[in-house]
């Protein structure tokens, strides 16, 4: 059996997706490179068959018709062998030497008295332009080179969470939690970071910076302009975690520290959701601010209380101008959250 699989959403990718794949290649027979080509009009295809084909037992190539990154990870799951399971997009990397501490990390936990869930570690954000790289780390939030469980977390910073690129989990749990990824949606990776949590109880964080989180395409998700363009399927995500949370409000505030933890990021989306409805200044938008946060009020009134009167809830909700004015502020956040290029 693998010890970690990756998987590889790629969609008309072949113009860099060779180098996100020759990182992963440094884990060896460790690993399997699960490319899942999503349909891709140019050679995405014919790069994954090649690398199947040169590295029979590490990748795997497969073929589906195009259903959005979502489906891919769901195609990922599904066809994952190893004990644990990471996403890794196509236009990403990751830097060996932390790569090497993450195995031998997970080698070194697995089979041992208590089961590991989920293993966290930093990313920087490879923004184009940039000299000085941003790092999201964890240290002051999570025990550093130790297990540990909810009880143990401490305070996270505003904008500042455990997303997609920082976790890896358990393969079984994916699986048994039954996640499933809208299709042809963006912004689904917030849901993959969200509705597992309830089902983790034993984490490890390691203070390396691991993962390459690649901010630079003109068409790139969370380009500012481009969210703007599909905030449609930002609002549809964010009404797919108030759902979750709703249906799971009992399981989930039974342990104090995820529930606060869960409330926060739900916090942060619904921010972005409402920043983003907001800058775009038309009443069709505007509209949808409303219907968001009257959505929340109806599914669940406690968690609307909560989000209400959380990050920018106050100011969200203020009306007129004036209060668009100051709800603008909470950019400064989302900026922080995405770091939007």
């Amino acid at each position: 059996m693998k010890l970690l699989s990756f998987a590889v959403p790629c969609y008309n990718s072949a113009a860099y997706m060779e180098k996100c794949v020759d990182s992963l290649l440094a884990g060896g027979e460790d690993v399997e490179i699960i490319i899942v080509n999503d349909g891709s009009k140019d050679e995405t295809a014919e790069i994954a068959d090649r690398y199947a084909s040169k590295y029979p037992s590490i990748v795997k190539a497969i073929h589906k018709e195009n259903g959005g990154h979502g489906s891919a990870v769901n195609t990922g799951i599904e066809n994952a062998t190893g004990i644990y399971f990471k996403v890794v997009d196509s236009d990403d990397w990751v830097k060996e030497e932390p790569y090497m501490q993450i195995l031998e990390t997970l080698r070194s936990l697995t089979g041992g008295e208590k089961v590991l869930d989920m293993l966290v570690s930093n990313f920087v954000y490879e923004k184009v332009g940039e000299k000085r790289r941003k790092v999201m780390r964890y240290k002051h939030a999570l025990p550093v080179n130790e297990m540990f469980t909810w009880s143990d977390v401490k305070h996270f910073h505003k904008g500042q969470y455990m997303l997609m690129h920082s976790v890896i989990f358990r393969t079984k749990l994916l699986k048994e939690c039954g996640i499933r990824l809208p299709e042809h949606t963006f912004y689904v990776d917030n849901i993959y970071v969200f509705e597992p949590l309830p089902y983790v109880k034993n984490m490890y964080y390691l203070d390396v910076n691991f993962y390459r989180y690649y901010i630079g395409r003109a068409d790139q998700s969370v380009n500012e302009s481009v969210m703007i363009g599909r905030i449609d399927q930002q609002i549809k995500v964010n009404k797919i975690m108030i759902d979750y949370m709703a249906a799971n409000r009992n399981k989930i505030a039974s342990n104090k520290k995820l529930y606060h933890y869960m409330i926060s990021y739900l916090d942060i989306i619904t921010t972005v959701s409402s920043i983003m409805l907001i800058r775009s200044d038309t009443k069709e938008n505007l509209k949808k601010k409303d219907e968001l946060w009257d959505y929340l009020k109806k599914k669940d009134w406690l968690l609307y209380r909560k989000l209400r009167y959380g990050l920018l809830g106050n100011c969200m909700n203020l009306p007129g101008k004036g209060g668009r004015k100051i709800s603008v502020e909470g950019y400064k956040i989302c900026r922080r959250f995405f770091n939007f290029n």
